[in-house]
């Protein structure tokens, strides 16, 4: 879409210039050689002037509006990713929590206490441990 609004704008202003750079006379106008029929008073060229320039402010009204779009959409999405770390980070904490409150209450039933954290393969943490149900020996 920003590049129809380019395209619109330079359309716009090459007809603008090539009116400007063609007419002699005041009630006609020549775009790069060739005649608009049509245009045969100065009210008529003065609305094509009019059209010209609307079809310009179209075109950058359509850049404009669809780049603000794409900024925003980019603005949301580093927002969004802030808080996806945010909200891990809180869930790692809290799973350290409740590893190590975990840890606490095996280690006072007398066994040993290891948590996830102790143990690390290849730089990254171990898998959680498995739950009480299958450590006892009743």
């Amino acid at each position: 879409m920003i590049i129809l609004g380019i395209v619109l704008a330079a359309a716009a202003v090459a007809v603008g210039v090539g009116v400007i750079a063609e007419n002699s006379s005041s009630a006609s106008i020549d775009i790069f050689g060739q005649h608009v029929p049509g245009v045969q008073t100065e009210g008529q060229v003065f609305a094509a002037g009019v059209l010209v320039a609307f079809v310009f402010m179209l075109g950058m009204g359509l850049a404009f509006l669809t780049l603000n779009r794409a900024l925003r959409n980019r603005r949301e999405l580093r927002d969004l990713r802030e808080e996806h770390r945010e909200s891990i980070s809180t869930l790692e904490m809290e799973k350290q929590r409740l590893q190590r409150e975990l840890a606490r209450a095996r280690g006072t039933a007398g066994e040993t206490a290891t948590t996830a954290d102790d143990i690390r393969v290849a730089g990254r943490p171990a898998p959680d441990p498995v739950s009480s149900f299958f450590d006892r020996t009743d």
